[in-house]
Order: C-alpha cells, then sequence, then structure tokens
C-alpha cells in the first residue's frame, strides 16, 4: 500500500522554522490540522504526515510494523530540515512516543506533547503477538473529545496486531528517553480516558532532569485536546515555545545521529 508521507505538505519561505506534527493511534492528520493552522499563521512552515496503515480502512494497519511509523516521521523532518533552519516536533497520544523517539534521531529543536503514550495501560498488551492470532480487532480508542460534534477521524475498530506494535513502540521510545536533548513541553488533561497517567511518570522518570521544560494542564479538555475546548491554549503557547527554542536550536539540516 502506498502511503504519502508528505501528505498536507505545507510549503513556507525556504529558512526559517518548521513544525512536524505527528497524529495519533488509529487517528489521522484530522487531529492535528487546526493545531498546523494555527502554526503557520503564525510564520512556521508545517508537515501533517499521515502515518502507514492510517486513514483508509483499519484492515490496512494489521500488516504495519512500528518501524514503518518511525521511518514516515524521519521521512517527514528531513523534508522540513532540507528547507528550513529548524525544525520542531508536535505529537499527540501515539504521536507523543513518535515526536521523542525522533529526537533522539535527529537535531529537533523543540518538542510539544498532548497526552502522549508511553505505555499500553491494558495487562493484556504483552500477548497481543499471540492474541492477534485469536482475535482479528477490539472497539475502537477513538473521539474522546468534550467538545460536543469534533471528530478525529480515527478508525471504528482497533486491530489487535497494531496494538501489538504500539506496545513495541512505547517500550523502544521509553527506553530512549534519556537520549532526548531537546526542550520538552507537555500538556496533560485533567480528564483522559485513553492514556493514563503511567505514561506521564513514565515520561518524567525517563527524561535527563530539566529536559521537562514546561507542564500544562488542561482542565476543560479529554484526551485528544487538540479538538478540544482547550486548543487555542495549545496552539499558543506552543507557538510560543517553539519560536523561543528555535533561536537557540542547532541547524536541523544533516541532522541523523
Amino acid at each position: 500500500m502506498k502511503n504519502d508521507v508528505a501528505n498536507n505538505f505545507e510549503q513556507q519561505p525556504q529558512s526559517g522554522s518548521a513544525v512536524l506534527l505527528i497524529h495519533g493511534f488509529t487517528g489521522s492528520p484530522t487531529a492535528m490540522e487546526p493545531w498546523a493552522n494555527y502554526l503557520r499563521k503564525a510564520g512556521f512552515a508545517t508537515a501533517v504526515p499521515q502515518l502507514p496503515g492510517h486513514g483508509t480502512k483499519w484492515q490496512d494497519m494489521i500488516p504495519v510494523s512500528y518501524s514503518e511509523w518511525l521511518q514516515a516521521t524521519e521521512q517527514a523532518f528531513d523534508e522540513l530540515a532540507a528547507k528550513h533552519e529548524s525544525v520542531a516536533v508536535a505529537g499527540l497520544s501515539m504521536g507523543g512516543a513518535l515526536a521523542l523517539h525522533l529526537a533522539t534521531r535527529r537535531n529537533v529543536s523543540a518538542v510539544s506533547l498532548v497526552n502522549p503514550g508511553l505505555i499500553v495501560d491494558s495487562p493484556l498488551a504483552p500477548f497481543t503477538p499471540w492474541l492477534k492470532h485469536v482475535v482479528r480487532s477490539i472497539s475502537p480508542i477513538s473521539n474522546d473529545i468534550a467538545k460536543r460534534g469534533m471528530d478525529e477521524g480515527a478508525y471504528p475498530r482497533t486491530p489487535i496486531a497494531a496494538v501489538a506494535q504500539l506496545h513495541a513502540l512505547f517500550a523502544q521510545a521509553r527506553a530512549r528517553l534519556e537520549l532526548v536533548t531537546a526542550p520538552v513541553q507537555l500538556f496533560r488533561s485533567t480528564v483522559d480516558n485513553i492514556v493514563s497517567d503511567a505514561s506521564v511518570r513514565a515520561l518524567v522518570d525517563g527524561l535527563k532532569p530539566g529536559t521537562l521544560a514546561e507542564h500544562h494542564m488542561l482542565l476543560h479538555s479529554k484526551h485528544v485536546a487538540t479538538l478540544d475546548y482547550d486548543a487555542e491554549k495549545i496552539f499558543h503557547e506552543s507557538a510560543r515555545f517553539f519560536s523561543g527554542a528555535a533561536h537557540t536550536a542547532p541547524s536541523a539540516s544533516g541532522s541523523s545521529r
């Protein structure tokens, strides 16, 4: 299956700052597009890649490995870095784990996370590589949004094979947290029915002291906060954060580690 990782790529001047925005598990760029639109108006170039296996039908996730998600984010970052002096990364849910992993592989200027996932809370998660042969899919993990009428464009079913890949991705991302050197900004909803505080604890415990630069609580939103009541707060505070980081960041080009 062909996947265009440059989906929703928006070009701006060939210098300056850019932001890569990464959506969540079984989701789509829909959850990140309002954020990207705000950042573009603030003067940033943006890219919102559609991750492999996403944005089509849920069955397309079954053969996809988490390494393909990592490769897609690295490719999208490299395309931005080739044209812009600094590149920050933003992630929602699983996109947060991908953003953090990317920050250990590229010269990311800053990382902004919204309810990032680093632990699959189900006790069955370690057994999903075997369960996928028995149960093909489960109920969806989607639209945990307080604001009525919002839809993140997630799948109606969640493939067990994809949960196995998610579990493996989270383990690798946690193992590499101490390698993150870019400043990290965290937005955390007070009510989140998808990602528990275990992921936040893993983030705080895994990062080196001082790397977590900001921690903002979202009092009026649930998991998909980029489409919820606190979205403007996320957009405004992240633009400020990215602007500050861009002035001190090294060049993003030639940034493989």
